[in-house]
């Protein structure tokens, strides 16, 4: 599913990884942080794929709540558990999104 952004500008958290063959915990610590993302306040929106590759961006209000979400202490926990896990690699990118544009059938 597509998020449904409001007008820019507006932020995004982009989350590259690269997994292990771990997979003790990690759909249901997946879903558990998507939803409670969800209720952390300026939370605009998720998009989510993986392949060889998963990327997941979040749609955020400003760095401000970026920064609460990371300081989250169910977060903390499961960021700890995905380096020490699921993760042979990540990257997270912070950007400010000044425009965007779609389409729709």
């Amino acid at each position: 599913m597509i998020a449904n952004t409001p007008k820019p500008p507006y932020y995004t958290v982009i989350f590259s990884t690269i997994r292990t063959e771990i997979d003790e915990g990690y759909l249901e610590t997946a879903e558990k942080m998507e939803e409670l993302a969800k209720l952390q306040d300026g939370y605009l929106g998720i998009e989510s794929a993986r392949n060889d590759v998963g990327i997941t961006v979040s749609y955020w209000e400003s760095l401000e709540a970026i920064l609460n979400w990371k300081n989250n202490a169910e977060h903390i926990i499961a960021r700890e558990k995905g380096r020490a896990l699921w993760y042979k690699k990540y990257q997270l990118r912070i950007s400010k999104v000044e425009h965007d544009y779609g389409f729709e059938k």
